[in-house]
C-alpha cells in the first residue's frame, strides 16, 4: 500500500440497521482523508427452478415469471441500501473532508463473497456491523461476521450496536 494513497477501507453493507451504524461509526473514526471507502452490497443469489420444480409448461412459465420478480426486488434493495450509504459518506465528505467513495454489488452468500472481494479490491481493513446474535441464535443462524473473523484476508473491525 502506497502511504499516499491512503487505505482501502472495505465496509460491508446491508438493509439492517447495524450496517448503517457500522457505516457511520466508521466514518466519524475511522475513515480519514485520503482513505478509500469500498461499500460492498451482496445480493442473495436467485432461486433456481428446475423442470421438475414445476407442474407442466403452466407451472414452468410460474416460475420465470417468480424468478423474475424476486431478482428485480433484490434490485431495488440493493440500489436503496447503496444510496443510503453513498448519502451518509457524502455527508460525511463534506464535513470532515473528502475521501474516495466505490461501490460494489455482488452475488453470493454474503460469508464468501465478503471474503473473496477483500483479495480482488485489496482491501486493507474490512469493517462491518454485528447483528449481536447471542450463542444459540449464532449457532443455529451462523454468523457472517464471525465468518469473516476467520476466513479475510485483512483485518476485520466488528462494530458493535
Amino acid at each position: 500500500m502506497d502511504p499516499a494513497e491512503g487505505r482501502r477501507v472495505l465496509v460491508a453493507v446491508d438493509e439492517g440497521d447495524e450496517s448503517a451504524h457500522a457505516l457511520r461509526w466508521c466514518l466519524a473514526n475511522f475513515a480519514a482523508r485520503g482513505d478509500t471507502v469500498l461499500l460492498l452490497y451482496v445480493r442473495a443469489p436467485p432461486p433456481t427452478y428446475s423442470v421438475l420444480d414445476a407442474t407442466g409448461p403452466v407451472g414452468y412459465m410460474f416460475a420465470e415469471e417468480a424468478t423474475a420478480a424476486v431478482e428485480g426486488y433484490s434490485r431495488q434493495v440493493a440500489d436503496a441500501v447503496v444510496e443510503k450509504a453513498q448519502k451518509l459518506c457524502a455527508l460525511h465528505g463534506k464535513e470532515n473532508g473528502q475521501m474516495k467513495v466505490e461501490v460494489k454489488v455482488a452475488v453470493g452468500d454474503a460469508r464468501s463473497v465478503i471474503c473473496e472481494m477483500v483479495d480482488k479490491l485489496g482491501a486493507d481493513v474490512l469493517v462491518m456491523g454485528s447483528h449481536g446474535y447471542g450463542l444459540f441464535k449464532r449457532a443455529l443462524l451462523g454468523s457472517v461476521s464471525d465468518y469473516c473473523v476467520r476466513n479475510a484476508n485483512c483485518p476485520v473491525l466488528i462494530v458493535k450496536s
